[in-house]
């Protein structure tokens, strides 16, 4: 008799390892599709504007902080290095656009340096970024 109970123990055992391979795949799935938000590295405060609509497509995005730092792909990176490190993200996306996010109490030479680097790295879409004036 006691053999036929430990039987019908084994039996009635639930296998979860196909729920837990659904888990993952789905863990994955949500990994790979979820949208990641770029950031430049540094907290600017950008000027208002009330002509400033969201860009989607924005792949290169460099910050000007008030000291006129430029920060590139979350580094500081001196103005004359910026032609060649848009280049270097422009290999890896060369269909996407700059964006450019300078701070208010930053210098506009700073802002044309950045700019013309832009233009000299063969970006034709180079965008400034501002707050939304409500």
């Amino acid at each position: 008799m006691r053999s036929r109970r430990s039987r019908g123990e084994e039996e009635n055992a639930i296998d979860i390892t196909p729920m837990i391979d659904i888990v993952f795949i789905m863990l994955i799935f949500f990994v790979v599709t979820a949208s990641f938000i770029k950031e430049a590295g540094v907290d600017v405060n950008r000027p208002d504007a009330v002509t400033a609509e969201r860009k989607e497509r924005a792949s290169i995005l460099i910050a000007i902080d008030e000291t006129d730092q430029v920060w590139v792909d979350k580094r500081p990176v001196d103005v004359r290095a910026v032609r060649a490190n848009i280049e270097r993200l422009r290999a890896e996306n060369p269909e996407g656009g700059v964006v450019i996010q300078a701070d208010v109490q930053s210098k506009n030479g700073t802002l044309v340096k950045v700019m013309d680097a832009a233009k000299l790295a063969g970006v034709e879409n180079v965008s400034l970024a501002a707050t939304p004036k409500r």
